[in-house]
């Protein structure tokens, strides 16, 4: 029996994370059961689909079935404790951010071992956190957060920083992966409570009158 890697279960715990975020915001705006799933299934493998077509390289739900296993155990996690999920606030935004977290610390991961640069590892760690969770909001009709004034994908792009850094000192690759996802947990989670924000780009009054 082949023991997952350090990698691997951060993948698959992300995966469940994202795949219960997507499932959760399905439900409240009732879907059924399938298309629920299917709003799981492309948000927890979206981003690393995405990232994985530009890196040339096989996506992983292609050749490994646990990605589908991952989202049908999500499902059945919020069909059975849905009641709570639903009416708990923070449940989707806690579920978001540790998805956001471990898919960014996979993308930059998989980017540097394949020698690629470090501006290229930290766009591939934000297209894998963010993306899914742009396909997400644009299945379930909503305005995706990559597009709003909160603190999302940029959280990737520092939690990134950290993990090149911490690569660029040669410390153990669990190390980088451990403090780059704490990074992008960390900001996310700050720039809500204090309600940190990026400037919103104003056209004149002209164009908003239009």
């Amino acid at each position: 029996m082949i023991m997952p890697t350090f990698v691997q279960i951060l993948d698959f715990i992300g995966t469940f994370a994202f795949a219960i975020s997507g499932i959760r915001l399905a439900s409240a705006k009732r879907f059924d059961w399938f298309g629920a799933y299917v709003v799981g299934f492309v948000t927890a493998i979206g981003g690393g689909t995405i990232r994985d077509l530009l890196l040339d390289v096989t996506p992983g739900w292609m050749t490994d079935p646990i990605y589908l296993i991952c989202t049908g155990l999500a499902l059945l996690w919020v069909i059975l404790f849905g009641k709570h999920l639903i009416h708990l606030n923070n449940t989707f935004f806690i579920f978001d951010s540790i998805g956001l977290a471990l898919f960014t610390v996979v993308g930059v991961g998989k980017s540097i071992a394949l020698g690629y640069p470090f501006w290229v590892a930290i766009i591939m760690g934000s297209i894998t956190g963010a993306a899914g969770g742009v396909i997400r909001d644009v299945f379930i009709n909503e305005i995706p957060l990559i597009f709003r004034k909160e603190i999302y994908a940029m959280a990737c792009v520092v939690g990134g920083t950290f993990y090149w850094i911490c690569y660029l000192l040669g410390m153990e690759a669990f190390v980088c992966q451990i403090v780059g996802g704490v990074t992008v947990f960390v900001t996310r989670i700050l720039a809500v409570k204090y309600r940190i924000c990026l400037p919103i780009l104003s056209g004149n009054e002209e164009e908003q009158e239009m």
